[in-house]
């Protein structure tokens, strides 16, 4: 599974409730669109952790205080980009929904 990046701004910040038929349109079968989203969800949460990871990487060091860490400005404001990002399900869902998800099931090609 992969897609294109993701406009963030067009996903909603907050749970929607969302119709079980939309959701099964593509696949005729809701526990699949569930696994593809799930997985799709992973791979978001995945990338953003390591991007994440790697951001704030630059700011360790082996010697570190207690009062550095709190006041390391620069640290915080990206702490609080990412807490402020969409959840990588909610994401997941409104990828499936838009066709930007690409997926096969191999069980089904075979036949």
């Amino acid at each position: 599974m992969s897609t294109t990046n993701t406009n963030k701004s067009t996903v909603a910040s907050s749970t929607v409730t969302r119709d079980l038929r939309e959701l099964d349109v593509k696949t005729d079968n809701i526990y699949e669109s569930l696994v593809i989203m799930s997985k799709r969800a992973n791979q978001i949460s995945n990338n953003i952790k390591e991007e994440l990871h790697q951001k704030l990487s630059e700011f360790a060091s082996a010697n570190d205080n207690l009062e550095e860490v709190f006041e390391n400005r620069e640290q915080i404001e990206i702490s609080k980009y990412y807490e402020k990002l969409p959840k990588p399900t909610l994401v997941a869902v409104q990828e499936f929904l838009e066709d930007k998800v690409y997926y096969r099931n191999p069980s089904k090609e075979q036949q």
